[in-house]
């Protein structure tokens, strides 16, 4: 019988699987961004958006080389509800899945994964952190290619265009969820 973990479930779940203490972070990021933007989209579903953004990445620390198909086996050795699977495997479409994001949820996560990490480099750099960062240095970072070089400029500039939102205004929004 299968079921939709609690965030707090699934935050066991991404532990069970990552010791490093970037993966678990960026896990609760991913999942507080996702629950931030759920309140605006979806606010009977925030549980389940932050559910779904803490195990977007739950392979990756262990099966890089396999990541979103892992996934998939990960979450049902678990009895997680094939919802949660689709969502999750839907962050990696055209990248190392096929499974296209067509919820509203799926394409925020697909669009701010790379973002929260390519905003999280930017405030490691200041003395202030996250605090003042503004779209415009993000900006500047984004269109700067050796900055951050593993966050996908194509995947976020993609994510937005899903989202049918200017690039600067979903830098800004996630900026606002990721201050709140």
């Amino acid at each position: 019988m299968s079921y939709i973990p609690s965030p707090e479930q699934a935050l066991e779940l991404v532990k069970k699987y990552n010791e490093e203490p970037f993966h678990i972070q960026h896990a609760e990021t991913v999942s507080k961004v996702l629950g931030w933007f759920a309140a605006k989209y979806d606010p009977e579903r925030v549980e389940y958006w932050k559910t779904v953004g803490m195990l977007h990445d739950i392979d990756f620390e262990r099966y890089p080389e396999q990541h979103c198909v892992k996934a998939v086996e990960l979450l049902r050795e678990n009895d997680v509800d094939e919802g949660v699977i689709h969502s999750v495997v839907s962050h990696g479409y055209g990248l190392c899945a096929d499974v296209e994001p067509t919820e509203q949820m799926e394409k925020v996560l697909f669009a701010v994964d790379e973002l929260t990490g390519l905003i999280g480099a930017a405030a490691l750099m200041r003395p202030t952190g996250m605090e003042g960062l503004g779209a415009k240095s993000v900006m500047k970072k984004f269109k700067s290619k050796g900055f951050a070089a593993g966050c996908s400029r194509e995947v976020i500039q993609q994510g937005a265009d899903m989202l049918g939102m200017e690039l600067t205004q979903l830098i800004e929004l996630t900026l606002e969820a990721m201050n709140s």
